[in-house]
């Protein structure tokens, strides 16, 4: 039999007391936490899963916050867009008012000025901001997407390229004089009239170099190319000859998503062969792999990458036609390349793709984006100058330019041009069409944002519950432990206490 010295009882009843303290003192954390799980070592496969529940939950609570922005973009641009409508109706009554022949055109000048609180009110609206972001000037965000400018009309056909610097505050009329039909290389007089017809001051073309001549108009200077055809009169009714009307309108300063820029890295490709049709959202270069044969009919291999040349996607193949035409699918769109016979293409040919970028897109969910943002010069029109080119050009070709319409109603309402005020009362219909195109995809898209948040809202409180499931202590079921764990300890404690006072010399 082994002998139990006091120093063993000693040290058995410790360890029996920490053990039984320590199970306590998990109960108690556990209650105090409400969690099952404190640390990995309590489950390390349940932390494992709780981990990537939490991940799940971040990554959809951040989704949440995208459509929360997304709905701030795109509630301000609904609310923006509904005021253009209202500022648009408003001008249509002001030129339904203009384009009756019973008014003077003293009256025609007051409503021209209403007309041009309208048109500022426009350029304010186009400059709307959220959260100190312009939501209508593409990717430049910091500035404002439209100032005024001024631009040209005319009852003929205007020139392919000019260029207007300086501003007035009022429409600037120019008539040219004389007799016969000329480039404006004959240098033929001219008349303008800054208080819409009243006064005139006579000028002549000037020339200054480059092909171009200068109209010097008091503060203004309209310059055209020299082969500009104009029709002077001596008639001074504004349908004959060659009149010119240099009216506001408004210049888009943001960026736009038209165009695609191709970058060529061949032997005997030229650029001027290569084209690019579709809407990227992201660069795509194209890599020829190889060429069988130098007939036309013969099979092109290529590949292309969306990450810059990282990955490729191998394979894909083309025909090269009588025509000397090949057509290279890629997503998002397609590269043709014409005029260019089998023979001259190179294996290791590559071709990128560079879009211009204006839409801001943000993640709602896993692979699904959603454009915040609306491109300013396809909502209002009004001027813009492409990157790379030197003049200005319409934002919106023909009736729906917003700026554009709003310009020439000002411009005829200035000048008492009845005709011109009823042709801007047909072209504010086109404009609230346009407008009205631009408020239904925002609806299309607010709409959108709402399903998403309702899903959103959805995936999180189902992830939540799993992560409950695991991680989440049972309450009722943690109260019995407690109250079974102190009666242990009690137990130890009190055996402990009455097996430490037993002794030989208590029975001598």
């Amino acid at each position: 039999m082994m002998r139990i010295s006091q120093s063993m009882l000693f040290n058995n009843f410790v360890t029996n007391m920490n053990s039984s303290s320590y199970k306590l003192m998990e109960l108690n954390k556990q209650a105090s936490s409400q969690k099952r799980i404190n640390r990995p070592s309590d489950d390390p496969i349940g932390t494992s899963r709780v981990l990537s529940y939490r991940d799940s939950i971040s990554s959809l609570e951040q989704y949440k916050s995208n459509v929360d922005t997304a709905k701030g973009w795109l509630g301000l641009a609904d609310e923006t867009l509904m005021q253009v409508n209202n500022v648009l109706i408003r001008a249509k009554e002001v030129a339904e008012q203009a384009a009756t022949g019973t008014i003077s055109a003293d009256q025609r000048e007051i409503l021209s000025y209403e007309a041009r609180q309208l048109m500022d009110q426009m350029i304010n609206l186009s400059n709307a901001r959220y959260e100190k972001k312009s939501i209508f000037g593409g990717h430049k965000v910091d500035g404002s997407a439209f100032e005024p400018a001024m631009n040209l009309s005319s009852n003929k056909d205007l020139p392919d390229n000019y260029t207007i610097e300086g501003k007035a505050t009022g429409t600037v009329l120019v008539q040219f004089t004389g007799s016969g039909s000329d480039t404006i290389a004959s240098e033929p007089d001219f008349r303008f009239s800054t208080d819409g017809g009243k006064n005139w001051t006579n000028g002549t073309a000037t020339d200054i170099g480059n092909n171009e001549y200068r109209l010097d108009l008091n503060g203004i200077s309209v310059t055209v190319p020299d082969d500009y055809q104009v029709s002077p009169s001596s008639d001074f009714n504004d349908t004959s000859g060659t009149w010119l009307w240099v009216r506001p309108t408004a210049k888009y300063k943001g960026d736009d998503q038209d165009e695609n820029k191709v970058s060529l890295y061949a032997g005997s490709i030229n650029s001027a062969d290569v084209s690019v049709a579709g809407v990227f959202d992201k660069d795509v270069t194209v890599r020829l792999d190889d060429v069988e044969g130098n007939a036309d009919g013969d099979t092109v291999t290529y590949s292309y990458s969306l990450d810059g040349g990282s990955n490729w996607n191998t394979g894909n193949t083309t025909t090269v036609d009588a025509s000397e035409n090949a057509r290279f699918l890629v997503p998002g769109g397609r590269v043709e390349i014409s005029g260019v016979a089998a023979g001259d293409y190179n294996e290791n040919d590559q071709i990128l793709i560079r879009p211009n970028r204006a839409a801001i897109n943000v993640e709602i969910s896993a692979n699904e984006k959603i454009q915040i943002n609306n491109i300013g010069k396809d909502v209002f029109g009004g001027i813009y100058k492409k990157p790379g080119d030197e003049h200005y050009t319409p934002g919106i070709e023909g009736a729906g330019n917003v700026f554009e319409t709003l310009g020439e109603l000002i411009g005829y309402l200035e000048t008492n041009n009845q005709s011109g005020i009823q042709k801007s009362l047909e072209n504010i219909d086109e404009s609230l069409k346009q407008v009205n195109n631009q408020l239904a995809s925002v609806g299309s898209r607010q709409n959108r944002l709402n399903i998403s948040e309702t899903v959103l809202s959805g995936l999180v409180l189902n992830e939540n519950e799993r992560l409950s499931k695991v991680e989440d202590i049972d309450v009722a079921d943690l109260m019995t432990k407690l109250a079974n764990q102190q009666i242990i300890y009690e137990a130890v404690l009190r055996s402990s206490s009455t097996i430490m006072r037993m002794s030989l010399v208590n029975h001598i």
